[in-house]
C-alpha cells in the first residue's frame, strides 16, 4: 500500500504551479502576453503562430513540472531566466520577427543558451555526484568539463535541427549573412586546389534557367548559413565557458558561491520534500 507521501508526490507532479512569488508573477505576465498573441494570431488565421503560442505555453510549465518529477528546487533566478528565454525566442523572436528586426537578437539568445545549458548540465551531474545511489565522484574540474561538453552538444544538435529544417522543410533557420568577399577553390580553372578570391562585391546577379537575370540588390554576396552557424556555436562556446568556470569555483568552495547558487538546482530531501508536497496540495485545493 502506497504511503501518503507517495500519493501526494504522484498527484502533485501534475500541478504546473510556481511557488516563488517573483517567478509566479513573471510566469502569469508572460502567459497573459502569450495568450494575447495567440488570440491575435488566430484572428489573422496565422496558424503557424498559433502553434508557436501553444508550444510556448507548454514549454513555460516544464520547469515547474520537472521540479516535481525530479524532486528538486530551481533557484528563482534560473526559473525567471528560463521563462524569459522561452518568451524571447518564440514570441518575440519568431512571431514578432525580432531575429530580423533587432540586431544581434539571435546572438544574445545563443549566448544565453550556452550559459543555461552549461548550468543544467552541471546541475545534473552535480546531483548525481552528491547522490548516495552512485559510487563515482567527479572533481570540480571534471564537473566543469562535463557541463561545458553538455552545453556544446546541445548547441551542435540545435544547429543540426536548423540545417534539417532548411534542407527538408524549405525554412531559413540558418539566417543568411551579407559578405563582400569570397574565397574558393571552385574558381580555380587548373583544379589544383588553389584559392581564388573575389573582393569588393557590391551586388549579385542571379541567372535563372530560362535565361532571365535578376539583380538581388543586397549590397554584397549572400552567404547561406555558414556564418550564422559558426557565430552561434562561438557564442554558445562563450556562454558555456563562462558558466563552467563559475561552476568550477562553486564546487571547489563547496557551494559557497552566491552567484552560481542562483543557477544550480538543489535536491529536496526529507522534511523539505514533504513540506513542498503539502504546499502543492494546499495550492491544488485553493485552485
Amino acid at each position: 500500500m502506497k504511503s501518503k507521501t507517495e500519493r501526494l508526490k504522484k498527484k502533485n507532479s501534475k500541478i504546473p504551479y510556481y511557488h516563488n512569488k517573483s517567478t509566479l508573477a513573471v510566469y502569469l505576465v508572460l502567459r497573459g502576453l502569450v495568450i494575447l498573441s495567440l488570440v491575435r494570431s488566430a484572428l489573422r488565421a496565422d496558424f503557424e503562430s498559433v502553434f508557436l503560442c501553444g508550444l510556448t505555453l507548454g514549454l513555460m510549465i516544464l520547469p515547474s513540472v520537472f521540479t516535481r518529477r525530479l524532486n528538486i528546487e530551481l533557484p528563482t533566478t534560473l526559473e525567471i531566466i528560463i521563462l524569459l528565454f522561452i518568451f524571447a525566442a518564440e514570441i518575440l523572436g519568431e512571431i514578432n520577427s525580432f531575429y530580423i528586426r533587432v540586431p544581434n537578437w539571435d546572438t544574445m539568445l545563443h549566448t544565453l543558451n550556452g550559459f543555461l545549458c552549461a548550468a543544467i548540465g552541471f546541475a545534473l551531474v552535480d546531483m548525481l555526484n552528491r547522490s548516495d545511489r552512485f559510487s563515482f565522484k567527479l572533481s570540480p574540474a571534471y564537473l566543469a568539463l562535463v557541463a561545458f561538453c553538455f552545453s556544446m552538444t546541445v548547441g551542435v544538435l540545435w544547429e543540426f535541427f536548423e540545417y534539417t529544417g532548411d534542407l527538408f522543410l524549405g525554412l531559413d533557420m540558418q539566417k543568411d549573412t551579407i559578405i563582400h568577399a569570397i574565397r574558393t577553390v571552385e574558381l580555380d580553372p587548373t583544379r589544383s586546389n588553389k584559392v581564388r578570391a573575389i573582393k569588393d562585391i557590391a551586388d549579385v546577379i542571379v541567372v535563372h534557367a530560362d535565361g532571365t537575370q535578376q539583380a538581388l540588390g543586397l549590397g554584397g554576396y549572400l552567404d547561406v548559413g555558414i556564418h550564422d552557424t559558426m557565430k552561434d556555436l562561438i557564442v554558445n562556446f562563450i556562454g558555456a565557458s563562462v558558466f563552467s568556470v563559475i561552476g568550477y569555483f562553486y564546487v571547489k568552495h563547496k557551494g559557497k558561491g552566491r552567484f552560481a547558487a542562483r543557477f544550480i538546482p538543489r535536491v529536496l530531501r526529507g522534511q523539505e520534500s514533504q513540506q513542498r508536497m503539502r504546499q502543492s496540495d494546499t495550492d491544488e485545493r485553493n485552485a
